[in-house]
């Protein structure tokens, strides 16, 4: 009995210093619940159920440092919230005591993930032309600026494009272009590699979707460009292929099938192929960006590897030198869009070199940047509005433009 009971009691203690153990310890933790999501309902989540008190409190941190960073940077300007991580700066610049009206636009996905830049058509056919208004609504966008360099009387792009990783149109001069990534930007000049492949044989290509320059090119249009491709050259020769087929042949304009595409090159190019069974087109740019979802192509350089850098001799692109309207985009070492417009030709803004405009864009921190189409073309538009005061109200009809707009969720 005495044993028994000896035994039993150290257990009986011991259970019983660990349930009070227990509960004191329920206690303290039932005591603190309250506090702990009193904290996290006043940032608006509990705990486990949405992102962590210190990512709600980098990011909070990030809109900060960003809003900070461009009051200091643009001090004086007038500084505008478009959306989170998005501002628009106007401001008038002094050149040789005469002004000029510079209006602006920095964002950082990093701040605002839900932030898309992208460039847009003015049309399902690259043979077109519309107001940014227009294109800007059409995208739902915030903010967009006139893009590159287009043909006049019939808005086709002259220079690389790709959207949504399609390529629309090819390089010309292997102009500078920017990549635009899921995490960031590139810049380089581009060049563009591309073949048919049969069979029997390949042919080299030499551009897609733009205009002849040389009648020995070997060019290839897709249903991107119209209904009809352009007339064959002196000696020129055209074929359709639709699902990798041979269907059709012509000295003329041939229609481009829906499922497909034109060749047009010399007769001695294509007649070697012309029994070939299977066509397949293969394009590639260069450098080859993996990962990249849209190209937009300008000219010249402005800002190189965080230098002055302006080339345009070997772009060929001397006939825009003087001061003008200028539009420039560009990007900073973290990782900000900077997109500009510069009025010019009158007497409250007289417009801005290249030179000058490279200045501005390597004062503003872009670590690569380069000149997109200005003179009549330079238009700037934000929340439902140009903003900048272009020859023509609300700026001349554009082949295309870039955009920025929050993402689609489906």
């Amino acid at each position: 009995m005495d044993t028994t009971l000896t035994l039993q009691r150290p257990i009986l203690e011991k259970t019983a210093t660990s349930a009070a153990a227990m509960g004191i310890l329920l206690v303290f933790a039932l005591t603190q619940i309250p506090t702990i999501m009193a904290k996290d309902t006043e940032i608006g989540f509990y705990t486990g159920l949405s992102p962590t008190i210190n990512y709600i409190k980098e990011q909070k941190e990030r809109e900060e440092a960003f809003d900070e960073g461009i009051k200091n940077k643009y001090y004086g300007a007038k500084i505008t919230d478009i959306e989170k991580g998005v501002k628009h700066i106007k401001m008038i610049r002094y050149y040789n005591g005469r002004p000029v009206r510079i209006n602006l636009i920095e964002l950082s996905t990093d701040v605002n993930g839900d932030l898309e830049v992208v460039p847009a058509t003015a049309s399902e056919s690259l043979a077109s032309r519309t107001k940014i208004s227009s294109i800007a609504q059409r995208e739902n966008a915030i903010a967009a600026i006139n893009g590159g360099y287009f043909k006049p009387q019939t808005g086709v792009p002259l220079g690389t494009l790709m959207i949504n990783k399609k390529i629309y149109t090819g390089p010309i001069y292997d102009r500078v272009a920017m990549g635009i990534f899921d995490n960031g930007y590139g810049m380089a000049r581009v060049q563009m590699k591309a073949k048919v492949i049969t069979n029997i044989g390949d042919i080299k290509i030499d551009n897609i979707n733009q205009p002849r320059m040389l009648s020995t090119n070997a060019l290839v249009y897709t249903p991107d460009w119209g209904k009809t491709a352009p007339p064959c050259p002196k000696y020129g020769k055209a074929i359709s292929i639709e699902d990798g087929k041979l269907v059709g042949e012509s000295y003329g304009a041939l229609e481009i099938p829906e499922n497909g595409y034109v060749i047009v090159a010399p007769e001695k190019v294509i007649d070697p192929i012309l029994t070939a069974k299977k066509f397949k087109l293969d394009i590639k740019i260069n450098p080859e960006w993996e990962g990249v979802n849209h190209i937009i192509s300008g000219g010249p350089y402005l800002v190189k590897n965080g230098e002055i850098y302006v080339d345009m001799t070997a772009q060929k692109l001397s006939a825009i030198g003087g001061r003008n309207p200028r539009t420039a985009i560009g990007y900073t070492k973290d990782n900000h869009l900077i997109m500009i417009t510069a009025d010019g030709r009158e007497g409250a803004s007289i417009g801005l070199t290249l030179v000058e405009l490279a200045n501005l864009m390597k004062e503003f921190g872009c670590v690569n940047a380069m000149n997109l189409d200005g003179g009549g073309s330079t238009v700037m538009y934000v929340n439902g509005a140009v903003v900048n005061k272009p020859a023509v109200q609300g700026g001349i009809p554009l082949s295309h433009t870039l955009t920025v707009s929050q993402k689609k969720y489906s």
